[in-house]
């Protein structure tokens, strides 16, 4: 299953980049999140494997994170003309997928948000859930650009809204 998503951000492409990359805001805007810990290598760089783990309604669950691709690497004085890319692969039981998440300039002070995803699933439960639910995977995604968008728009933070 494979479908794109993306999402107008009103805050420069430099800065959402800076956000997105720091493990320091991922609990503020990553709806469910209960653990990312790199497993090696240093989180958000190439190569680095991580541990993550997401509370979704009463169901806990627990994959791993690597990263394909980030460019630039440095995510100071980005060149104007260039797109920001973060590529990521998760692993779960009865589940693999990729993301690729693009950003560019959509005006001086606006970011275009462009994330293709890719789900593979094995085991009969998890290809159920794809073929009876593939549109609450979009949803999900979306869900967590909105929650992201409101976060560096207006430092909403997602946990303030469980009571």
């Amino acid at each position: 299953m494979k479908y794109t998503v993306s999402i107008e951000i009103a805050q420069p492409r430099e800065r959402v980049a800076q956000l997105l990359a720091d493990p320091a805001h991922l609990p503020m805007w990553l709806r469910g999140l209960v653990l990312h810990e790199p497993l090696n290598g240093a989180h958000g760089q190439v190569g680095t494997r991580s541990r993550v783990v997401l509370q979704m309604g009463q169901q806990k669950i627990e994959a791993t994170e690597t990263i394909t691709r980030r460019e630039p690497a440095d995510l100071h004085g980005i060149p104007k003309d260039s797109v920001v890319h973060f590529e990521r692969e998760i692993v779960s039981q009865g589940m693999w997928s990729a993301a690729r998440e693009r950003l560019t300039e959509a005006g001086p002070e606006t970011t275009l948000w462009v994330s293709e995803n890719e789900y593979r699933f094995s085991g009969l439960l998890m290809r159920l859930v794809g073929l009876l639910m593939p549109g609450s995977f979009r949803k999900q995604s979306l869900q967590h650009m909105q929650d992201f968008k409101a976060f560096a728009e207006q430092g909403k933070d997602v946990r303030e809204a469980r009571i």
